[in-house]
């Protein structure tokens, strides 16, 4: 068999992804076996593949690719979420590209742009996603608003307003001025920025006293109904029952008192603007207050501000500084820092808006979801994730599901009047007609009196049926159902985890999913998280094409312990931008293809004896085991960079490093049946193991290693069993490892030729290391091995345990060269101790230095110690 010099990803991985596809190794149906099912996180129908898709998606086909060869009828489905907000953004775009405003088109005329778009932009990531080699069950793939699914949603939606659990009322909720769109507080990000807090006076009406008052929204003082002052505060009960005058528009506005109000901070009156801040809303459904909103729906002032109308918010914001301060108002602006909240997905900084929406009540589906979080039905890896959802859980408000959007699912609400209350709910026009003629008691209403609302449902509405609602019968949702495993970022824990959780308990009385793995996030060499507006993220095909796929999968598994973030860095090279993680990957499916080409181009020979070579296999065959073992446990706990450690150490340090050093012969000799036969299995074993880590090269190794069938591939290959251990020969084994380690580092130092032979002394029992006196001799180099009682003089000695080993050097070294290194060696290191015993006798030192740096101090102080004795002993002994 020929094999190229060199491993090609490229090749590889396109020809056997479409193998696995031709052959349908990824299709499930319910059978007799039990499921271990997959659902995908769906990523936005428009998105494309980028670094927390790699690490995301990479771990679920770890999972679902060794549930699959342990013998679980394995299902993992794709799709993609329509994404309300993202997409209806792009299609704006690229209407407004084209001079066409979202307000000259029908909703049918703009939703058929939205489809045109996703139809020629979605599923691009799909596709994407089998570059990185991810074994889905491509015929299931579900899109959120698919026919099916879509009923699905609307159907949850009328069954929650019938238990009252979806209410329909006028609330403060947070706007997006750009979107033009409610969203839930967890679309809002909230961060520090820097800002300026504008100090502005309010005149006492008909006094010549004025009270202060601090604000870093100056606009919003054209909305003002009020201030507020603590009841408490003596600094102002004068002022109980008089008004003020707001700056520039001269409305007059009484001064209230609630206890609300902070004492401490600023001036200790507050302005109270009811149509833009939540708490001032709450102040004043509480005093009364009239509502003064002059904002619209894009930010802009409205006419009820009576000034700056139609302008942006923002540029008001520098206009009305300078005119307070033109109308002696504005007493003082300092640079402060506050926290702002802005949209998650347009980033535009969020307005408090009075609005009437569509909200779902939390408290009741929030029980269930926390309490089997809590006790560990569902659990959460890493385990302390469930500190952070406790919190949000305890503390839930109610979810404003809908936005005021076109693109999604159309609230299936119904207006047949003007009043409040004249709507009904229904899963479709014939339904709500004759609850509309029941509700009004008009027997003549017709289809078209009604009027389906505007709104459609927030997104995450859809996607919190995900785990149910991509099964499309009662069997496949009894057979797939619970899932197993979600793997997702922290970051929508309570966007889509929480709600997930929530909507299983309501419909199916039970979890969704027995496990949730959460990922860190990707952040740079500057700890910043990778993303798209930052351009500090790589171009994730790119990579593939520059590392291969498996290079980059195991380059990333390798260091991203389960809500750990992982700092993905790069280096500048010969004027080349190099990643070292993807570049370990790499290395490692080079390695792995090397080894597989060494064995091959051994020759055999059948009458040759074994006996030589048998501690090796023994010893590997143990090896394999308990890494096995090892292997079996991390996944259990969902520690698959672990897993994958564990992998990687057996194949490179045990199978390349050791065992086939130990068996390799001799130049074009042959090696013997039985052995090259055993390595043979070994290498299958390997690749199971390594497979869903790698699967490509797995895979190539896989079908080179003998002939096969198409249907004979390691992705249905059966998961390896644990095999008995034997203990003794692993103990025997390391300790050989160790002797040869410290001879060849011996050589190092001394600079020896590895070809010079060397002999070696024991003083040790021979039982410790007579099972693999050939593999020392063999790997050290050595003449022969004695074993003594005495020491043995004029020699370099190390210790493996308890027992000491010895190198003779006579003839070997210079010895008037040795002696002299030593001994300049021996001076310095006097030196050394010295002035750290200096620094430790220093009592101030010792009693006001931190007690890490103290301890820190006595180590250097007792190494040096030691390696003055230890250079001393070996001075003695080369002077003989």
């Amino acid at each position: 068999m020929s094999l190229s010099t060199k491993y090609s990803p490229q090749e590889v991985e396109s020809k056997w992804y479409q193998h696995w596809l031709d052959q349908g190794f990824f299709h499930s149906e319910p059978n007799e076996k039990k499921s271990y099912t997959i659902v995908i996180p769906p990523p936005n129908v428009t998105g494309v593949l980028h670094m927390g898709h790699m690490l995301n998606n990479t771990i679920q086909d770890v999972l679902i690719r060794r549930a699959r060869m342990q013998g679980f009828n394995a299902c993992w489905v794709p799709g993609t979420d329509h994404a309300s907000i993202a997409t209806e953004s792009k299609v704006v775009a690229r209407l407004a590209s084209q001079g066409i405003k979202k307000s000259d088109l029908t909703r049918e005329e703009f939703l058929k742009h939205a489809f045109e778009w996703k139809d020629e932009h979605g599923g691009i990531i799909l596709k994407q996603l089998k570059r990185l080699g991810a074994s889905c069950d491509w015929d299931r793939t579900t899109f959120t608003m698919d026919p099916y699914y879509s009923s699905q949603v609307v159907n949850t939606f009328v069954d929650l307003y019938n238990k009252g659990k979806i209410y329909r009322g006028v609330r403060m909720v947070n706007w997006d001025p750009e979107a033009k769109t409610a969203l839930s507080d967890e679309e809002v990000n909230h961060s520090e920025e820097n800002s300026k807090l504008y100090h502005v006076r309010y005149q006492v009406e008909g006094e010549d006293e004025f009270v202060t008052i601090a604000t870093t929204r100056p606009e919003t003082i054209l909305g003002d109904t009020a201030i507020c002052i603590n009841p408490n505060d003596e600094r102002y009960t004068h002022l109980k029952g008089k008004k003020a005058i707001v700056p520039l528009v001269g409305r007059v506005i009484p001064i209230i008192f609630d206890e609300y109000v902070d004492m401490e901070f600023g001036t200790g009156c507050l302005k109270v603007t009811p149509a833009h801040d939540i708490n001032d809303y709450e102040l004043g459904i509480k005093h009364n207050l009239e509502v003064v909103e002059i904002l619209d729906d894009a930010g802009r002032l409205s006419e009820a501000a009576q000034l700056y109308i139609g302008e942006d918010r923002f540029a008001v914001r520098k206009k009305i500084e300078k005119d307070l301060d033109a109308a002696s108002n504005l007493v003082e602006v300092e640079d402060y820092k506050n926290k702002v909240g802005r949209s998650e997905r347009t980033n535009a900084v969020i307005e408090p808006k009075i609005s009437t929406q569509w909200f779902c009540k939390m408290k009741e589906l929030a029980q269930p979801a926390l309490e089997n979080v809590m006790n560990d039905t569902i659990q959460f890896f890493p385990e302390n994730a469930k500190n952070t959802y406790r919190h949000w859980m305890e503390n839930i408000k109610d979810w404003c599901v809908s936005r005021q959007l076109w693109w999604g699912h159309r609230i299936p609400a119904f207006y047949y009047g003007t009043g409040n209350d004249d709507f009904v709910v229904a899963n479709t026009v014939e339904e709500a007609l004759e609850l509309a003629k029941a509700k009004s008691g008009n027997a003549d209403l017709q289809a078209s009196d009604l009027r389906q609302d505007e709104d459609v449902l927030d997104t995450w509405f859809s996607s919190w049926l995900w785990p149910m609602s991509v099964f499309q019968t009662e069997e496949e949702v009894d057979y797939y159902y619970p899932t197993k495993t979600i793997v997702t970022g922290p970051d929508i824990m309570f966007f889509w985890v929480a709600r997930m959780i929530m909507a299983g308990y309501e419909y199916k009385g039970e979890k969704p999913f027995d496990n949730v793995y959460f990922t860190g996030l990707i952040r740079d060499k500057q700890r910043r998280k990778m993303s798209k507006s930052l351009g500090n993220s790589p171009d994730a095909l790119k990579l593939i094409d520059d590392y291969g796929a498996d290079g980059v999968r195991s380059g990333l598994l390798l260091t991203s312990a389960a809500g750990n973030d992982l700092l993905f860095q790069d280096e500048e090279r010969e004027g080349k931008t190099i990643y070292p993680q993807c570049e370990q990957g790499r290395n490692f499916a080079n390695k792995i293809w090397n080894a597989f080409r060494l064995v091959k181009q051994w020759k055999v020979d059948s009458s040759l004896l074994s006996d030589k070579n048998a501690t090796a296999v023994k010893w590997f065959d143990a090896k394999f085991n308990a890494t096995l073992v090892e292997v079996n446990d991390h996944f259990d706990k969902y520690r698959i960079s672990d897993a994958l450690l564990s992998t990687y150490k057996l194949v490179w340090d045990d199978f390349c490093s050791w065992y086939l050093e130990m068996i390799k012969p001799g130049f074009e000799q042959p090696i013997d049946q039985a052995t090259y036969d055993a390595t043979i299995e070994f290498l299958e074993r390997l690749m199971k193991l390594l497979h869903p880590f790698m699967p490509f090269i797995s895979e190539e190794v896989w079908n080179n290693i003998k002939e096969r069938s198409a249907e004979d591939c390691i992705t249905i290959s059966e998961w390896p069993e644990v095999k008995d251990i034997d203990q003794g020969v692993l103990t025997l084994g390391a300790n050989a490892f160790d002797v040869i380690s410290n001879v060849r580092n011996i050589r190092n130092q001394k600079q020896i030729s590895p070809k010079e032979e060397l002999s070696l002394s024991i003083k040790a029992d021979k039982a410790g290391y007579e099972l693999f006196e050939d593999v020392i001799v063999k790997l050290a180099n050595l003449s022969s091995i004695a074993y003594v009682t005495e020491k043995v003089e004029n020699a370099v000695s190390f210790l493996i345990k308890a027992d000491e080993c010895f190198v003779p050097l006579e003839g070997m070294i210079d010895v008037e060269k040795e002696l002299a290194n030593l001994e300049e060696e021996l001076k310095y290191t006097k030196g050394f101790l010295i002035s750290v015993t200096k620094k430790l006798s220093n009592e101030r030192f010792v009693n006001n230095a931190p007690e890490k740096v103290v301890v820190m101090e006595k180590k250097k102080q007792a190494d040096a110690e030691a390696k003055i004795k230890t250079l001393e002993e070996a001075i003695v002994a080369l002077k003989g």
